[in-house]
């Protein structure tokens, strides 16, 4: 199995930036990458793996007992992720916007009317709903089809910490458990017509 098809992907619109490498511009080395990475992206992708280590623990809590408790603290989760988000936002560079038609952990694709190139070399910043954070990377293009005046580009990533990575693992399961859960309602209420 090539490292492009290690993970799945899933169908799914994520507001991401690309922006391309100038020609005498390389993807930098992982200590030079790590040092790169934006202090904001950083704290999200923390406050991130915080929120999945604290899961874990309240799932070990007997509900009736901490079930208030429970409550409270996903409210303050809540805002804590509602807030996280506008200030990620403020990250999103019009400029070099693009929405994915497809994500996954190893790569993405999206539809552009600039012209990629295989083997371009680009800068990303992917933002998530959900969990709420935003991922800096940098990636290759694999592929770039044609389709009326616009290209459909694949990337592959090629610098990505692997606490984002998982970021992403999340981010694809949550997506396709939603998808799942929506079909079943669907198929549910077709069945309740009949």
């Amino acid at each position: 199995m090539t490292q492009q098809d290690e993970y799945f992907s899933v169908q799914l619109g994520l507001t991401i930036n690309v922006e391309s490498l100038a020609k005498d511009e390389s993807i930098p080395n992982e200590h030079d990458f790590q040092s790169e990475i934006p202090p904001l992206f950083r704290i999200a992708s923390e406050c991130s793996n915080l929120e999945d280590n604290a899961d874990r623990l309240f799932a070990s809590f007997n509900k009736n007992e901490t079930q208030a408790l429970m409550d409270y603290l996903a409210a303050q989760n809540s805002k804590i992720n509602l807030l996280l988000s506008y200030v990620l936002s403020q990250q999103d560079d019009p400029a070099h916007r693009f929405t994915t038609l497809t994500f996954g952990a190893s790569n993405l694709s999206f539809t552009s009317s600039e012209p990629y190139h295989i083997g371009d070399n680009v800068r990303v910043k992917l933002f998530l709903d959900y969990p709420a954070a935003a991922i800096y990377c940098y990636a290759e293009v694999i592929e770039s089809l044609a389709s009326n005046d616009k290209s459909i580009v694949k990337l592959r990533y090629t610098r990505l910490l692997e606490d984002d990575r998982d970021l992403l693992i999340r981010a694809a399961l949550y997506s396709q458990q939603k998808l799942l859960r929506q079909r079943a309602q669907q198929r549910q209420l077709n069945n309740n017509d009949e």
